[in-house]
Parts: C-alpha cells; structure tokens; sequence
C-alpha cells in the first residue's frame, strides 16, 4: 500500500516519500533524555583548575590542581562525613603537593611551618622524592594516593600534630572507598576492590587510633571540628571498624549531651539504631 506521501518525487521530494506523519512519541521522549543527559553530564576537568602556591620549603611556586567548591554540586555525605559531589571525587584534589622538592599537605595544613619543620623536610625528603608526572587534566586515583603518601610522609617528618596525621588517614581512606566505587561500575576488578577496602580499613584503623590520642593531648577545634563533630565521627569508624561498644559509648554521650546540635543528634540517633540492629544479627 502506498503512503500518503508517496508520488512526491514528482514534486522533486521524493527524499521525503518516506517520512512518519506522526512522530513517536515514546521515541521521541527517549531521544529527548538522551540530549538532556548529555546536557547534564558534568565532566571532571571542568570543575578544577590550577592553582598556583609559593612553597615554604623550597619557596618555588608550583601549582596543584584545586575543585572549584562553587561549582561542583553537593549530593550527600557518607556517615563518617566524606563528601559525595557530581561528576567528581572531591578527595583527589585535597592535597596541596610542592614538585620541585617534595613538601606536601592537605590544603587545610599547607604553608604553616616552623623553622625545625622546615630543616626537618629538607634533610629527610628535599632531593630524595621521585614523583609522577602530574601535567594531565585531572588526577588519577593513583596520583591522588601517591599524594596523600607524600602528605603523610611529610607530616610524620615534620612531626605534625597527631590530629594532621590522623585527618590524612581519614582522608585516605574516603579516598579509596571512592576508588573502589569508581572500579565497581566496570566488571572484573573484583581483586583491586578486595585490595583497596583492606585499605580503607587500615587507614580508619589508624585515623581512630590518631584522634583517641589526639583528644588527650590537643585543644579543639580539630582540623576544623568542635567536640562533638569528633565524637560522632569517632562512632562513626568505631562501628566501622566493628568497635559496637566504643561506638554505643560514643552515641550515649552525645545524645545526653547539651552542646551537641540537632543534627549531631539525629546522626547519633541513626547510629545508635544501626549498633542494634548489627548487634542483634551477630546474637
């Protein structure tokens, strides 16, 4: 049967004989998500930049690459506080690394040094680091890691507070959480994700064990947090790391407590019900 547009090639149409008169609809709809999610698809390299930074060791300028916190969309936060944003692992760009001598820190400890720091990372790391090259348009997770070593390496050399060092190892390991997220959306990296939540769990290991200490020795605010911001975080790798009774110790004193937030104790809350219901699984 011949279409309603057929005999337009005598019209000089007949490219055109063929068309649909009436659009699909679903088809239509399904092209239409398809160019919007293109639209939306927030790439990487567009929410960083390079930023410039005199060295206090070595008093070269080099730059790091930095995520531009007014752009990058916010989308939640994990329960021990790491961030989650669109299109970006935030946690790969917190390190603030020297590549002319190898002085390293996260941005919230960068260029703060004591002139015995300063000898300190000279002797120990100046001329002895061998690093990668960082001239690509984002950081890998590889590089991010190799970072975050040089910013602990540099802390334990300069001999940092125990709070610096314990917020690297925290940092560390929602860095390779995220990485094993990353490896997780492509089958066959089972292995490397085995490997990186060992990691992770060492890392929390010894973040805990950094900030119980720190707590005895050092005044708050710590690395930005008050009292209570530490405690639910501490809960929060207690139960991690499967410590049920330091975490419940943790959520009893913060709900009782007068100077904690609302929304510190709603944290609290949600926690103290995830203890018993891990608990009870284990009876």
């Amino acid at each position: 049967m011949a279409g309603l547009l057929s005999g337009l090639g005598a019209l000089g149409l007949g490219d055109l004989e063929n068309t649909e008169i009436f659009e699909d609809k679903k088809a239509a709809e399904a092209k239409k998500k398809t160019a919007e999610k293109a639209v939306l698809t927030v790439d990487e390299k567009d929410l960083i930049y390079d930023k410039q930074f005199k060295c206090p060791v070595c008093e070269r300028v080099t730059a790091s690459k930095i995520m531009k916190t007014g752009r990058a969309k916010l989308l939640g936060m994990d329960e021990d506080l790491k961030p989650r944003y669109e299109g970006i692992e935030s946690v790969k760009y917190d390190v603030i690394l020297c590549t002319a001598c190898g002085y390293a820190a996260l941005s919230k400890f960068y260029g703060t040094l004591m002139s015995s720091q300063i000898k300190l990372i000279k002797e120990n790391i100046c001329g002895k680091a061998k690093l990668s090259d960082y001239n690509t348009d984002t950081y890998s997770f590889d590089q991010a890691i190799e970072r975050y070593k040089m910013a602990l390496v540099n802390s334990v050399v300069k001999k940092g507070k125990t709070s610096e060092k314990a917020y690297i190892c925290l940092k560390t390991a929602w860095l390779m959480r995220g990485y094993a997220s990353e490896l997780a959306k492509t089958p066959g990296n089972e292995s490397k994700i085995e490997e990186l939540k060992n990691a992770e769990l060492e890392n929390l290991t010894n973040a805990y064990e950094g900030f119980v200490e720190a707590r005895k020795t050092e005044n708050f605010p710590m690395c930005g947090m008050d009292e209570s911001t530490m405690d639910v975080l501490l809960a929060e790798i207690s139960f991690k790391l499967k410590k049920y009774d330091v975490a419940g110790k943790l959520v009893s004193s913060l709900l009782s407590s007068i100077s904690a937030s609302a929304r510190i104790k709603d944290k609290a809350r949600n926690l103290k019900a995830r203890i018993l219901e891990e608990v009870k699984s284990a009876e």
